[in-house]
């Protein structure tokens, strides 16, 4: 993992985000969406059973709040590192749990299906998706944040599982943080941790990484080996078809559907019969969604063709637009009309945008003099 660089700035209120905070928010983010969709597909296999007999019934919003409280109990009472990843993982369950039964809370019936409840826990997903992206740790830190997580890693000295890697870390960002001119005393403290860490018994059995660090390392490997350039180019664009395909399947039926008055009387009873819409302003955004969907639709044709031919410069950022606009925007549609059965679209959309960031990071595009190029990634020994 890229080490941070110490910047000399100074700040003894500013808060500090955790040592490993996204991974920890990724867990909670993975066992939301598993939270939520495995709710939905197991009540809807099991015919939406009740816990519980006579007035009783006992919500699985409650088991969500047992799931958070247990964890925020968990953060409070141990130290261990290992406790973050739990609790993250019981946050995200109790959160998916809780947020499932959002139509309860927000309609005076306590309709569990109202059409809102969808794109409610949709957008609540998009905002656990912003707040990873912002609490991701910083490519520069100060001192007073490097020996934060200098003093994390002292658990491993602690616990007697200090490997010779870990200790080498420790000691280059105390080296930069002495040389950083940082306060005296924080210099003093990393002389101090340097002298004690050079000091410290190193443990004879190998490194156990974190769960996140061991399966990123692992799809790295695994992407190295069966997906170079030409293959995940392909993917790619064949991805892009596929979806570009679909996402103009339901503006065409549509349109093939309303041909007549009639036809198009007969559709809007049938939105108003499953209360989608109810005034002339749902039917607004019943079109809003065939055009936008229809847009981004050709859209995805276009970056299959450009990402086909191997025109990144301009496909890749025409790839990153389309799928923004789909996921932000037009998804929030799509949940009001067709609720918790486009999770499953939503996922793939999801799966194809982390292709096309990763796509970018390994055979990034460099500007020449006279033209674009493809840079060739370095040969495996």
């Amino acid at each position: 993992m890229k080490r941070p660089i110490i910047k000399k700035r100074f700040s003894n209120r500013r808060a500090v985000i955790r040592q490993g905070a996204e991974d920890y928010l990724l867990v909670t983010l993975l066992a939301f969406a598993f939270s939520v969709a495995g709710t939905r597909l197991f009540l809807e296999l099991t015919g939406y059973p009740q816990l519980g007999g006579g007035d009783i019934h006992i919500a699985h919003v409650l088991w969500g709040g047992l799931f958070l409280f247990v964890a925020a109990l968990m953060l409070l009472v141990y130290a261990n590192r290992w406790v973050y990843t739990l609790a993250a993982l019981l946050a995200g369950l109790g959160v998916g749990l809780f947020i499932d039964e959002v139509g309860k809370f927000i309609t005076s019936s306590n309709d569990y299906f109202h059409p809102s409840a969808a794109p409610i826990v949709y957008a609540f997903f998009l905002l656990m998706v912003l707040a990873f992206l912002i609490f991701r740790r910083p490519p520069v830190i100060t001192p007073r944040e490097a020996l934060y997580y200098i003093l994390q890693d002292m658990e491993e000295v602690v616990d007697h599982d200090l490997s010779a890697e870990e200790r080498e870390r420790m000691l280059v960002e105390l080296l930069k943080v002495r040389s950083s001119g940082a306060e005296p005393e924080l210099v003093r403290l990393a002389q101090a941790l340097e002298d004690f860490i050079q000091q410290a018994k190193v443990s004879e059995s190998p490194d156990r990484q974190p769960v996140v660090e061991r399966m990123r390392r692992r799809i790295t490997q695994w992407e190295a080996k069966w997906l170079p350039e030409r293959r995940f180019r392909a993917v790619i664009s064949g991805w892009f078809f596929a979806l570009g395909v679909w996402a103009l399947f339901f503006p065409i039926s549509v349109l093939r559907f309303i041909r007549t008055p009639e036809e198009l009387q007969r559709l809007i009873s049938d939105l108003v019969a499953d209360r989608l819409v109810r005034n002339p302003s749902g039917l607004n955004w019943f079109e809003w969604r065939v055009g936008l969907e229809g847009a981004v639709g050709l859209i995805f044709l276009l970056t299959a063709l450009m990402l086909a031919l191997g025109k990144d410069r301009r496909g890749i950022p025409v790839a990153l637009a389309g799928l923004m606009l789909n996921l932000t925007v037009i998804n929030l549609l799509v949940f009001y009309f067709d609720q918790f059965s486009a999770i499953a679209i939503a996922s793939l959309q999801f799966l194809l945008l982390i292709g096309v960031l990763r796509f970018r990071a390994r055979f990034p595009v460099r500007v020449t003099s006279a033209r674009v190029v493809d840079e060739e990634p370095p040969e495996s020994s």
